[in-house]
Protein backbone atom coordinates (compact mmCIF):
# COMPACT_ATOMS: atom_id res chain seq x y z
CA UNK A 1 0.00 0.00 0.00
CA UNK A 2 2.66 2.54 0.95
CA UNK A 3 4.54 1.68 -2.28
CA UNK A 4 1.76 3.32 -4.25
CA UNK A 5 1.28 6.25 -1.98
CA UNK A 6 4.87 7.00 -2.25
CA UNK A 7 4.82 6.66 -5.84
CA UNK A 8 1.94 8.98 -6.12
CA UNK A 9 3.71 11.92 -4.19
CA UNK A 10 6.85 11.75 -5.98
CA UNK A 11 4.65 12.70 -9.00
CA UNK A 12 4.14 16.12 -6.92
CA UNK A 13 6.79 17.76 -8.12
CA UNK A 14 6.98 16.50 -11.55
CA UNK A 15 3.46 18.19 -11.54
CA UNK A 16 5.82 21.52 -12.22
CA UNK A 17 8.08 20.55 -15.01
CA UNK A 18 5.09 20.66 -17.80
CA UNK A 19 4.92 17.27 -18.59
CA UNK A 20 1.47 16.68 -18.78
CA UNK A 21 1.06 13.43 -20.88
CA UNK A 22 4.16 12.03 -18.62
CA UNK A 23 1.23 12.74 -15.75
CA UNK A 24 -1.27 10.95 -17.45
CA UNK A 25 0.76 7.58 -18.50
CA UNK A 26 1.63 7.79 -15.08
CA UNK A 27 -1.68 7.90 -13.22
CA UNK A 28 -2.63 4.61 -15.83
CA UNK A 29 0.50 2.77 -14.78
CA UNK A 30 0.14 3.13 -11.08
CA UNK A 31 -3.61 1.81 -11.45
CA UNK A 32 -2.72 -0.98 -13.37
CA UNK A 33 0.43 -1.45 -10.97
CA UNK A 34 -2.09 -1.47 -8.18
CA UNK A 35 -4.73 -3.63 -10.30
CA UNK A 36 -2.13 -6.65 -10.18
CA UNK A 37 -1.05 -6.39 -6.80
CA UNK A 38 -4.01 -7.47 -5.46
CA UNK A 39 -5.67 -10.31 -7.26
CA UNK A 40 -7.54 -11.61 -4.16
CA UNK A 41 -8.70 -9.29 -1.52
CA UNK A 42 -12.27 -10.47 -0.39
CA UNK A 43 -11.52 -9.59 3.11
CA UNK A 44 -8.89 -7.14 4.49
CA UNK A 45 -5.24 -7.58 2.99
CA UNK A 46 -2.05 -5.97 3.12
CA UNK A 47 -2.58 -4.52 6.40
CA UNK A 48 -0.21 -1.86 7.65
CA UNK A 49 -0.42 0.62 11.10
CA UNK A 50 -2.70 2.68 9.14
CA UNK A 51 -3.71 1.54 5.72
CA UNK A 52 -5.75 -1.80 4.73
CA UNK A 53 -7.72 -2.84 1.47
CA UNK A 54 -10.77 -5.27 0.99
CA UNK A 55 -12.68 -5.48 -1.86
CA UNK A 56 -14.62 -2.30 -1.60
CA UNK A 57 -11.41 -0.52 -1.06
CA UNK A 58 -9.63 -1.84 -3.70
CA UNK A 59 -12.98 -1.08 -6.31
CA UNK A 60 -13.14 2.59 -5.61
CA UNK A 61 -9.35 3.24 -5.36
CA UNK A 62 -9.20 1.63 -8.97
CA UNK A 63 -11.81 3.87 -9.86
CA UNK A 64 -10.27 6.93 -8.35
CA UNK A 65 -7.35 6.76 -10.53
CA UNK A 66 -8.79 5.84 -13.48
CA UNK A 67 -11.26 8.97 -12.83
CA UNK A 68 -8.07 11.03 -12.77
CA UNK A 69 -6.35 10.08 -15.14
CA UNK A 70 -9.58 10.42 -17.63
CA UNK A 71 -9.90 14.24 -15.89
CA UNK A 72 -6.00 15.03 -17.19
CA UNK A 73 -7.44 13.51 -20.47
CA UNK A 74 -10.77 15.30 -20.68
CA UNK A 75 -8.90 18.49 -19.60
CA UNK A 76 -6.90 19.28 -23.12
CA UNK A 77 -7.80 22.99 -23.61
CA UNK A 78 -5.82 23.60 -19.93
CA UNK A 79 -2.40 22.49 -21.41
CA UNK A 80 -3.46 23.78 -24.96
CA UNK A 81 -3.73 27.49 -23.72
CA UNK A 82 -1.99 26.46 -20.99
CA UNK A 83 -3.93 28.12 -18.03
CA UNK A 84 -1.90 27.53 -15.34
CA UNK A 85 -1.37 23.92 -16.20
CA UNK A 86 0.91 22.71 -13.23
CA UNK A 87 -0.89 23.67 -10.86
CA UNK A 88 -3.69 21.98 -12.39
CA UNK A 89 -1.86 18.71 -12.50
CA UNK A 90 -1.08 19.44 -8.73
CA UNK A 91 -4.48 19.38 -7.25
CA UNK A 92 -5.14 16.39 -9.79
CA UNK A 93 -2.54 14.58 -8.08
CA UNK A 94 -2.94 16.11 -4.57
CA UNK A 95 -6.91 14.92 -4.74
CA UNK A 96 -5.81 11.45 -6.19
CA UNK A 97 -3.69 11.10 -3.13
CA UNK A 98 -5.95 12.03 -0.50
CA UNK A 99 -8.72 9.58 -2.23
CA UNK A 100 -6.22 7.16 -2.31
CA UNK A 101 -5.79 7.20 1.29
CA UNK A 102 -9.74 7.72 2.41
CA UNK A 103 -10.33 4.38 0.64
CA UNK A 104 -7.51 2.32 2.14
CA UNK A 105 -7.56 4.08 6.02
CA UNK A 106 -7.95 1.58 8.73
CA UNK A 107 -9.54 3.89 11.29
CA UNK A 108 -12.63 5.88 11.93
CA UNK A 109 -10.68 8.88 12.81
CA UNK A 110 -7.87 8.83 9.60
CA UNK A 111 -10.52 8.29 7.34
CA UNK A 112 -12.77 11.63 8.63
CA UNK A 113 -9.63 13.23 8.27
CA UNK A 114 -8.66 13.05 4.21
CA UNK A 115 -12.56 12.22 3.99
CA UNK A 116 -12.62 16.12 4.74
CA UNK A 117 -9.19 16.96 2.99
CA UNK A 118 -11.08 15.83 -0.15
CA UNK A 119 -12.82 19.16 -0.07
CA UNK A 120 -9.60 21.38 -0.85
CA UNK A 121 -8.34 20.48 -3.88
CA UNK A 122 -11.96 19.79 -5.47
CA UNK A 123 -12.78 24.14 -4.44
CA UNK A 124 -9.56 24.90 -5.79
CA UNK A 125 -10.55 23.42 -8.97
CA UNK A 126 -14.18 24.75 -9.06
CA UNK A 127 -12.61 28.30 -7.96
CA UNK A 128 -9.88 27.90 -10.23
CA UNK A 129 -11.15 26.22 -13.27
CA UNK A 130 -14.41 27.25 -13.19
CA UNK A 131 -16.91 28.91 -15.86
CA UNK A 132 -18.72 31.28 -14.63
CA UNK A 133 -18.41 34.11 -11.57
CA UNK A 134 -21.07 32.40 -9.80
CA UNK A 135 -18.55 29.65 -8.75
CA UNK A 136 -17.65 31.58 -5.90
CA UNK A 137 -21.18 31.10 -4.17
CA UNK A 138 -21.76 27.27 -5.44
CA UNK A 139 -18.23 26.34 -4.09
CA UNK A 140 -19.13 28.06 -0.90
CA UNK A 141 -22.10 25.57 -0.39
CA UNK A 142 -20.05 22.68 -1.04
CA UNK A 143 -17.73 24.21 1.36
CA UNK A 144 -20.11 24.45 3.92
CA UNK A 145 -22.72 21.83 3.45
CA UNK A 146 -20.42 19.44 3.79
CA UNK A 147 -18.24 20.74 7.27
CA UNK A 148 -21.34 21.69 8.40
CA UNK A 149 -22.59 18.19 8.54
CA UNK A 150 -18.94 16.99 9.81
CA UNK A 151 -18.63 18.60 12.92
CA UNK A 152 -21.20 15.86 14.76
CA UNK A 153 -19.45 13.17 12.86
CA UNK A 154 -15.86 14.00 14.67
CA UNK A 155 -17.71 14.61 18.04
CA UNK A 156 -19.38 11.11 17.73
CA UNK A 157 -15.80 9.41 16.71
CA UNK A 158 -14.50 10.96 19.26
CA UNK A 159 -16.95 9.27 22.30
CA UNK A 160 -17.02 6.42 20.74
CA UNK A 161 -13.17 6.54 21.24
CA UNK A 162 -13.72 7.31 24.80
CA UNK A 163 -15.88 4.63 25.14
CA UNK A 164 -14.52 1.88 23.25
CA UNK A 165 -10.86 2.23 23.35
CA UNK A 166 -10.05 1.92 19.68
CA UNK A 167 -11.21 3.24 16.38
CA UNK A 168 -9.75 0.91 13.98
CA UNK A 169 -12.36 -1.05 11.22
CA UNK A 170 -11.02 -3.98 12.25
CA UNK A 171 -11.93 -4.46 16.14
CA UNK A 172 -15.11 -2.09 16.05
CA UNK A 173 -16.52 -5.01 13.87
CA UNK A 174 -18.25 -6.49 16.41
CA UNK A 175 -19.64 -3.57 18.10
CA UNK A 176 -23.31 -3.03 18.23
CA UNK A 177 -23.96 0.71 19.42
CA UNK A 178 -27.96 1.54 20.14
CA UNK A 179 -27.67 5.12 21.01
CA UNK A 180 -29.95 7.21 18.69
CA UNK A 181 -27.48 10.96 18.93
CA UNK A 182 -24.89 8.83 18.11
CA UNK A 183 -26.09 7.51 15.07
CA UNK A 184 -27.78 10.23 13.74
CA UNK A 185 -24.25 12.00 14.26
CA UNK A 186 -22.14 9.36 12.63
CA UNK A 187 -24.58 9.01 9.52
CA UNK A 188 -25.68 12.79 8.88
CA UNK A 189 -22.41 13.77 7.03
CA UNK A 190 -22.31 10.95 4.75
CA UNK A 191 -26.19 11.42 4.05
CA UNK A 192 -24.98 15.08 2.68
CA UNK A 193 -22.25 13.81 0.85
CA UNK A 194 -24.07 11.09 -1.08
CA UNK A 195 -26.49 13.18 -1.18
CA UNK A 196 -29.53 12.45 -0.08
CA UNK A 197 -33.11 14.48 -1.00
CA UNK A 198 -33.20 17.75 1.47
CA UNK A 199 -29.31 17.82 1.74
CA UNK A 200 -28.42 17.85 -1.88
CA UNK A 201 -29.13 22.20 -3.21
CA UNK A 202 -25.30 21.91 -3.22
CA UNK A 203 -24.14 19.48 -5.91
CA UNK A 204 -26.33 20.74 -8.91
CA UNK A 205 -24.67 24.08 -8.00
CA UNK A 206 -21.14 22.42 -7.83
CA UNK A 207 -21.94 20.80 -11.14
CA UNK A 208 -22.72 23.72 -13.00
CA UNK A 209 -20.19 26.00 -11.65
CA UNK A 210 -17.30 22.98 -11.92
CA UNK A 211 -14.90 22.43 -15.00
CA UNK A 212 -15.26 19.58 -16.62
CA UNK A 213 -12.26 17.79 -14.63
CA UNK A 214 -14.58 18.63 -11.57
CA UNK A 215 -17.69 17.70 -12.66
CA UNK A 216 -15.94 13.90 -13.31
CA UNK A 217 -14.44 13.92 -9.91
CA UNK A 218 -17.61 15.37 -8.43
CA UNK A 219 -19.65 12.69 -9.93
CA UNK A 220 -16.97 9.33 -10.16
CA UNK A 221 -15.59 9.44 -6.98
CA UNK A 222 -16.57 12.18 -4.33
CA UNK A 223 -19.77 10.80 -3.95
CA UNK A 224 -19.03 7.64 -3.58
CA UNK A 225 -17.20 8.63 -0.48
CA UNK A 226 -20.63 9.01 1.21
CA UNK A 227 -21.83 5.62 0.32
CA UNK A 228 -18.73 3.67 1.69
CA UNK A 229 -18.41 5.61 4.86
CA UNK A 230 -22.06 4.57 5.41
CA UNK A 231 -20.89 0.98 4.51
CA UNK A 232 -18.08 1.19 7.24
CA UNK A 233 -19.99 3.02 10.03
CA UNK A 234 -23.46 0.59 9.67
CA UNK A 235 -21.17 -2.61 10.98
CA UNK A 236 -21.62 -0.71 14.43
CA UNK A 237 -24.91 0.36 13.95
CA UNK A 238 -26.87 -2.59 12.74
CA UNK A 239 -29.42 -2.38 16.20
CA UNK A 240 -30.07 1.41 15.41
CA UNK A 241 -30.22 0.92 11.57
CA UNK A 242 -33.43 -1.77 11.99
CA UNK A 243 -34.78 0.72 14.28
CA UNK A 244 -34.50 3.79 12.18
CA UNK A 245 -33.54 3.07 8.59
CA UNK A 246 -37.02 2.92 7.25
CA UNK A 247 -37.24 6.98 7.29
CA UNK A 248 -33.94 6.77 5.54
CA UNK A 249 -35.25 4.13 2.93
CA UNK A 250 -38.47 5.94 2.02
CA UNK A 251 -36.59 9.80 1.92
CA UNK A 252 -34.21 8.07 -0.68
CA UNK A 253 -36.88 6.53 -2.41
CA UNK A 254 -39.49 9.34 -2.55
CA UNK A 255 -37.09 11.61 -3.06
CA UNK A 256 -35.38 9.92 -5.95
CA UNK A 257 -39.20 10.16 -7.51
CA UNK A 258 -39.33 14.00 -7.14
CA UNK A 259 -36.02 15.20 -8.09
CA UNK A 260 -37.17 12.81 -11.24
CA UNK A 261 -39.90 15.39 -12.27
CA UNK A 262 -37.23 18.08 -11.94
CA UNK A 263 -35.06 16.62 -14.42
CA UNK A 264 -37.68 16.90 -16.60
CA UNK A 265 -38.15 20.47 -16.61
CA UNK A 266 -34.47 21.49 -16.86
CA UNK A 267 -32.89 23.51 -19.06
CA UNK A 268 -29.43 22.88 -18.38
CA UNK A 269 -27.53 20.23 -19.77
CA UNK A 270 -25.11 19.67 -16.63
CA UNK A 271 -27.76 20.39 -14.13
CA UNK A 272 -30.12 17.45 -15.97
CA UNK A 273 -26.83 15.21 -15.18
CA UNK A 274 -26.45 16.47 -11.81
CA UNK A 275 -29.75 16.05 -10.46
CA UNK A 276 -29.91 12.21 -12.70
CA UNK A 277 -26.68 11.56 -10.21
CA UNK A 278 -28.54 12.44 -7.14
CA UNK A 279 -31.52 10.18 -8.24
CA UNK A 280 -29.14 7.25 -9.02
CA UNK A 281 -27.06 8.12 -5.33
CA UNK A 282 -30.56 8.13 -3.93
CA UNK A 283 -31.09 4.38 -5.22
CA UNK A 284 -28.14 3.68 -3.17
CA UNK A 285 -28.76 5.31 -0.22
CA UNK A 286 -32.23 2.85 -0.28
CA UNK A 287 -29.63 -0.13 -0.71
CA UNK A 288 -26.94 0.00 2.36
CA UNK A 289 -29.78 1.05 3.97
CA UNK A 290 -31.73 -2.14 4.36
CA UNK A 291 -28.38 -3.67 5.40
CA UNK A 292 -28.45 -7.08 3.72
CA UNK A 293 -26.44 -9.05 1.09
CA UNK A 294 -27.95 -8.10 -1.76
CA UNK A 295 -28.08 -4.08 -0.71
CA UNK A 296 -24.71 -4.09 0.14
CA UNK A 297 -23.10 -5.60 -3.22
CA UNK A 298 -25.88 -3.17 -4.89
CA UNK A 299 -24.36 -0.73 -3.71
CA UNK A 300 -20.70 -0.89 -4.86
CA UNK A 301 -21.81 -1.95 -8.43
CA UNK A 302 -23.99 1.09 -8.81
CA UNK A 303 -21.22 3.10 -7.55
CA UNK A 304 -18.70 2.09 -9.65
CA UNK A 305 -21.27 1.95 -12.78
CA UNK A 306 -22.80 5.28 -11.97
CA UNK A 307 -18.67 6.57 -11.57
CA UNK A 308 -18.05 5.98 -14.81
CA UNK A 309 -20.96 6.61 -16.95
CA UNK A 310 -21.85 9.97 -15.10
CA UNK A 311 -18.30 11.23 -15.73
CA UNK A 312 -18.82 10.19 -19.64
CA UNK A 313 -22.19 12.09 -19.89
CA UNK A 314 -20.32 15.06 -17.90
CA UNK A 315 -17.99 14.66 -21.06
CA UNK A 316 -19.98 14.87 -23.42
CA UNK A 317 -21.74 18.14 -22.02
CA UNK A 318 -17.87 19.65 -22.08
CA UNK A 319 -17.26 18.78 -26.10
CA UNK A 320 -20.82 20.61 -26.56
CA UNK A 321 -20.20 23.22 -24.46
CA UNK A 322 -16.56 24.15 -25.80
CA UNK A 323 -18.29 24.18 -29.50
CA UNK A 324 -20.92 26.10 -28.76
CA UNK A 325 -20.45 28.08 -25.96
CA UNK A 326 -24.03 27.23 -24.38
CA UNK A 327 -25.26 24.43 -22.30
CA UNK A 328 -29.22 25.27 -23.14
CA UNK A 329 -30.99 22.54 -24.28
CA UNK A 330 -32.86 25.13 -26.49
CA UNK A 331 -29.72 26.35 -28.06
CA UNK A 332 -27.65 23.00 -28.53
CA UNK A 333 -30.16 21.28 -30.58
CA UNK A 334 -29.97 18.88 -33.84
CA UNK A 335 -26.50 17.56 -32.70
CA UNK A 336 -26.73 14.78 -34.63
CA UNK A 337 -26.74 17.27 -38.15
CA UNK A 338 -23.41 18.39 -37.24
CA UNK A 339 -21.85 14.90 -35.07
CA UNK A 340 -23.21 12.12 -35.80
CA UNK A 341 -20.49 9.67 -34.79
CA UNK A 342 -20.61 11.60 -31.47
CA UNK A 343 -24.49 10.83 -31.76
CA UNK A 344 -23.38 7.06 -31.08
CA UNK A 345 -21.14 8.04 -27.89
CA UNK A 346 -24.69 10.03 -26.57
CA UNK A 347 -27.05 7.00 -27.36
CA UNK A 348 -24.53 4.39 -25.48
CA UNK A 349 -23.90 6.64 -22.43
CA UNK A 350 -27.59 7.77 -22.08
CA UNK A 351 -28.66 3.84 -22.75
CA UNK A 352 -26.49 2.86 -19.78
CA UNK A 353 -27.46 5.95 -17.75
CA UNK A 354 -31.31 4.18 -17.59
CA UNK A 355 -29.73 1.20 -17.00
CA UNK A 356 -30.36 -0.75 -20.26
CA UNK A 357 -28.57 -3.86 -20.92
CA UNK A 358 -25.89 -5.41 -20.90
CA UNK A 359 -24.56 -1.97 -18.46
CA UNK A 360 -23.06 -2.56 -15.22
CA UNK A 361 -26.15 -0.25 -14.02
CA UNK A 362 -28.88 -2.55 -14.73
CA UNK A 363 -27.11 -5.66 -12.73
CA UNK A 364 -26.78 -3.00 -9.74
CA UNK A 365 -30.55 -1.48 -10.41
CA UNK A 366 -31.30 -5.36 -10.34
CA UNK A 367 -29.47 -6.27 -6.83
CA UNK A 368 -30.66 -3.34 -5.31
CA UNK A 369 -34.41 -3.93 -6.47
CA UNK A 370 -34.10 -7.42 -4.72
CA UNK A 371 -32.92 -5.55 -1.74
CA UNK A 372 -35.75 -2.86 -1.41
CA UNK A 373 -38.17 -5.31 -2.67
CA UNK A 374 -37.27 -7.93 -0.08
CA UNK A 375 -37.24 -4.88 2.79
CA UNK A 376 -41.00 -3.91 1.93
CA UNK A 377 -43.40 -5.07 -1.01
CA UNK A 378 -44.21 -1.59 -1.04
CA UNK A 379 -40.81 0.06 -2.37
CA UNK A 380 -41.64 -2.45 -5.41
CA UNK A 381 -44.09 0.41 -6.90
CA UNK A 382 -42.23 3.32 -6.35
CA UNK A 383 -39.04 1.85 -7.83
CA UNK A 384 -40.67 1.15 -10.90
CA UNK A 385 -42.23 4.46 -11.51
CA UNK A 386 -38.68 5.93 -10.82
CA UNK A 387 -37.17 3.44 -13.42
CA UNK A 388 -39.94 4.44 -15.63
CA UNK A 389 -38.97 8.21 -15.06
CA UNK A 390 -35.14 7.39 -15.53
CA UNK A 391 -36.00 6.45 -18.93
CA UNK A 392 -38.49 9.18 -19.58
CA UNK A 393 -35.88 12.01 -18.40
CA UNK A 394 -32.96 10.30 -20.25
CA UNK A 395 -34.75 10.18 -23.76
CA UNK A 396 -35.50 13.57 -22.93
CA UNK A 397 -31.90 14.46 -22.77
CA UNK A 398 -30.68 12.46 -25.93
CA UNK A 399 -33.73 13.80 -28.20
CA UNK A 400 -33.33 17.47 -27.47
CA UNK A 401 -29.69 17.32 -28.05
CA UNK A 402 -29.23 15.28 -30.85
CA UNK A 403 -32.73 15.22 -32.89
CA UNK A 404 -34.53 19.27 -34.18
CA UNK A 405 -33.60 22.13 -36.14
CA UNK A 406 -30.02 23.43 -35.00
CA UNK A 407 -29.08 26.96 -33.73
CA UNK A 408 -28.68 29.15 -37.05
CA UNK A 409 -26.87 31.37 -34.52
CA UNK A 410 -23.64 28.41 -34.81
CA UNK A 411 -22.16 29.39 -38.26
CA UNK A 412 -19.02 26.68 -37.87
CA UNK A 413 -18.71 23.54 -36.47
CA UNK A 414 -16.41 20.78 -36.05
CA UNK A 415 -16.55 16.96 -35.09
CA UNK A 416 -14.84 15.30 -32.61
CA UNK A 417 -10.98 14.97 -32.16
CA UNK A 418 -9.51 11.25 -31.54
CA UNK A 419 -8.75 12.21 -27.68
CA UNK A 420 -12.43 12.60 -27.34
CA UNK A 421 -13.30 9.70 -28.89
CA UNK A 422 -10.95 7.85 -26.43
CA UNK A 423 -12.05 9.59 -23.38
CA UNK A 424 -15.87 8.50 -23.95
CA UNK A 425 -14.61 4.64 -25.01
CA UNK A 426 -12.13 4.47 -21.29
CA UNK A 427 -15.66 5.55 -19.93
CA UNK A 428 -18.00 3.36 -21.67
CA UNK A 429 -15.90 0.32 -22.17
CA UNK A 430 -15.35 -0.71 -18.51
CA UNK A 431 -19.28 -0.79 -18.25
CA UNK A 432 -19.57 -4.10 -20.53
CA UNK A 433 -16.03 -4.90 -19.31
CA UNK A 434 -16.74 -5.36 -15.53
CA UNK A 435 -20.34 -7.24 -15.93
CA UNK A 436 -18.43 -10.53 -17.22
CA UNK A 437 -16.37 -10.59 -14.40
CA UNK A 438 -19.16 -10.10 -11.87
CA UNK A 439 -18.98 -13.58 -10.52
CA UNK A 440 -15.89 -12.40 -8.80
CA UNK A 441 -18.09 -10.80 -6.68
CA UNK A 442 -20.20 -13.19 -4.75
CA UNK A 443 -17.51 -15.77 -4.06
Amino acid sequence: MLSILFFNIFMIPLCYLGVWWFIYNMLFFSMFYFMFMFISCYYMCNLSYFLGCDLFSYSLILLSFFICGLMILASESIYHYNYYMNYFMFFVVLLLIILYLSFSSNSFILFYLFFESSLIPTLFLIFGWGYQPERLQSGMYFLFYTLFSSLPMLLSIMYFYSFFGSLSFSLTFFVDYIYFIFYICMITSFLVKIPMFFFHIWLPKAHVEAPVSGSMILAGVLLKLGGYGLFRVFFMLVSSGMMYNYFWVSISLLGGLFISFVCIRQTDLKSLIAYSSIIHMGLVLGGVMTLNYWGIFGLLILMIAHGLCSSGLFCLANIIYDRLGSRSLYIIKGLINFMPSMSLWWFLLSSYNMAAPPSLNLMGEIMLFNSLVSWSLINTYVFLIMSFFSAVYTLYMYSYTQHGMYFSGSFSFCNGYLREYLLLFLHWFPLNLIIFMSNLLFI
